[in-house]
C-alpha cells in the first residue's frame, strides 16, 4: 500500500474505509492483510465492519483467508456486545445447517462456541 493510503486508513473512524479498501482491492491485499485487519480491529468499535469483512473474505476464498477471518471473527465477538452483527456469521461461515451441527461445531471451533454461547446462552 502507498503511504498516502495508509495515512488515510489510519484516520478511519468506524471501519468503513478499511472495509471498503479490502473489498475494492481484494486482488492486491495479500501483503497488507495483516495491517488492514489490525486497523479494522483498532477502529471498529461495534464489530459491524469486522463481521462484514469476515463474511466477504469467506465468500471470496475461505481457505486462503482463514487466519484473517478467524482473527476478525474473534475481534467482532468481543466488540459486538449488543449481538447486533455476530449472528450473521453463523449461516455465512458455518452453513445453513449450523444448528444441526451445533454440538460438533462447538467442540471444534472456538469462535463458533463463543458466538453460539453469546446468542443462545441457555441453548436452543
Amino acid at each position: 500500500m502507498e503511504v498516502s493510503t495508509i495515512k488515510e486508513l489510519e484516520k478511519d473512524v468506524d471501519g468503513l474505509l478499511t472495509y471498503e479498501y479490502i473489498a475494492n482491492n481484494i486482488g492486491m491485499i495479500d501483503e497488507d492483510i495483516d495491517w488492514l485487519t489490525d486497523n479494522l480491529i483498532k477502529v471498529d468499535g461495534s464489530g459491524q465492519f469486522l463481521v462484514s469483512a469476515a463474511r466477504y473474505l469467506n465468500a471470496v476464498d475461505k481457505e486462503h483467508f482463514s487466519a484473517t477471518i478467524d482473527k476478525m471473527v474473534s475481534a467482532a465477538i468481543d466488540r459486538d456486545r449488543e449481538r447486533a452483527y455476530i449472528g450473521y456469521l453463523l449461516q455465512s461461515l458455518y452453513g445453513d445447517d449450523y444448528l444441526e451441527r451445533a454440538e460438533e461445531l462447538r467442540l471444534s471451533d472456538n469462535n463458533f462456541r463463543r458466538i453460539y454461547k453469546r446468542l443462545y446462552p441457555k441453548g436452543i
